[in-house]
């Protein structure tokens, strides 16, 4: 048996306000020829299928049409879970539906852990798949009048873990031959290396979980959330398959991956990395102005066809207003896009009124950003008052989910 471990496709993100849809259509037509190709029997999705809790109609059918069209491969089985730029209901919606085609859907934590378990056969070969979805703080703790912050915190860490010690002792009740046990979940591990695009989904502290956190009972943690692929507190078995194409431009040295789990005889026998091909040449240029134009006459697209684009980063001896204009003039002739020129280390030196004036760049900050901008404007010293910040995230956090 073949397991394909995949999350975090937004469909829907935007790239500096550049859509990349035909990124994100490419992956999928690959990954379809992928699993054809390779004989994938279950797919595993940890979470952040789409951008945002109000898809497109577009970023729909792209998913869909994916789902349906799997339908004629020797895929036998999808387990979806919902991230936390998922709606639960979007995701939860056509459930049912998606069962006829042996898809199953868990949007947000059930009441009963039963219902995120499933017990898959293919080929007289059996696995149980525990699939959790993003644990949020109103689904799994009950709220206790008056708490503090740090007892807020450490309650939600201990429903979180108990979230799966539960599913655990479910798995282990059923697993009486003694079959792998696949766990998913989609959070923010303790020593976890985070690039620009991930969005903090946890006030504080909450849910900062480690390696040594999950049971025992998992031989495989396929998790989401982290762009970037990575193992978990260096232990093989717990890892992070990244998103598989780039959402920012922090990205850019990274390889893109999908992880291959293969069973034989009741055991994972092997944990495979596989790389996800660049669909669009996406880079960062650094240097004066000079060296910058003469990187950007060397750029050339790749055997996709799509126009690269690019991020001009220009050293702090340049000025920045000519800058701008000798970049976008240069490139008018080739064959490709910069989407963001900036100074290095520029968020240090412009403030808020400054980067309010370019529009591109106020879109390119979190609301986290501009809060902390605003503070340093206000002569508030936010790192000094982590409760005051702690307080923001939450309220920030709720409004993302209402």
């Amino acid at each position: 048996m073949k397991l394909l471990h995949t999350s975090d496709w937004h469909l829907g993100h935007r790239l500096h306000e550049q859509s990349q849809y035909e990124e994100q259509s490419l992956f999928l037509a690959w990954l379809h020829q992928y699993i054809n190709q390779y004989q994938i029997d279950v797919l595993l999705i940890s979470g952040d299928v789409f951008d945002n809790g109000t898809p497109s109609s577009q970023s729909l059918k792209l998913y869909y049409d994916f789902l349906v069209q799997l339908s004629t491969t020797h895929c036998k089985h999808i387990i979806i879970t919902g991230g936390n730029h998922d709606s639960p209901g979007t995701l939860n919606a056509p459930k049912e539906l998606l069962e006829a085609l042996s898809i199953k859907v868990v949007g947000k934590a059930t009441e009963d852990v039963k219902e995120e378990v499933f017990k898959l056969n293919v080929d007289q070969e059996e696995i149980i798949i525990a699939a959790v979805p993003y644990l949020r703080d109103q689904d799994i703790r009950k709220a206790v009048a008056g708490e503090s912050f740090e007892d807020l915190s450490e309650r939600y860490k201990k429903a979180l873990t108990h979230h799966y010690t539960e599913i655990a002792e479910y798995c282990d009740s059923i697993n009486t031959d003694r079959i792998p046990v696949v766990a998913m979940g989609h959070l923010f591990a303790v020593g976890g290396s985070i690039s620009e695009s991930e969005q903090n989904i946890y006030v504080g502290n909450l849910g900062h979980i480690g390696a040594q956190d999950f049971p025992k009972t998992f031989d495989y943690i396929a998790l989401g959330h982290l762009h970037r692929p990575q193992v978990v507190g260096g232990e093989s078995h717990i890892r992070y398959c990244g998103s598989p194409y780039i959402l920012s431009f922090s990205e850019v040295n990274n390889q893109k991956k999908l992880i291959c789990l293969e069973m034989e005889e009741n055991a994972i026998k092997e944990i495979q990395e596989v790389d996800v091909p660049q669909f669009r040449a996406v880079s960062r240029v650094h240097g004066n102005i000079e060296e910058c134009i003469t990187q950007l006459n060397e750029i050339k697209s790749n055997t996709f066809g799509l126009k690269p684009w690019i991020e001009v980063v220009l050293d702090n001896e340049s000025n920045t207003n000519i800058g701008h204009a000798e970049i976008y003039k240069a490139v008018e002739p080739l064959d490709l896009e910069v989407l963001k020129v900036t100074l290095k280390n520029q968020r240090k030196t412009m403030g808020l009124e400054q980067l309010i004036d370019d529009s591109k760049k106020i879109k390119a900050l979190s609301p986290i950003d501009v809060f902390k901008l605003k503070c340093q404007e206000q002569d508030f010293n936010i790192e000094e008052n982590q409760d005051i910040l702690d307080a923001f995230s939450e309220i920030l956090e709720k409004v993302k989910n209402h």
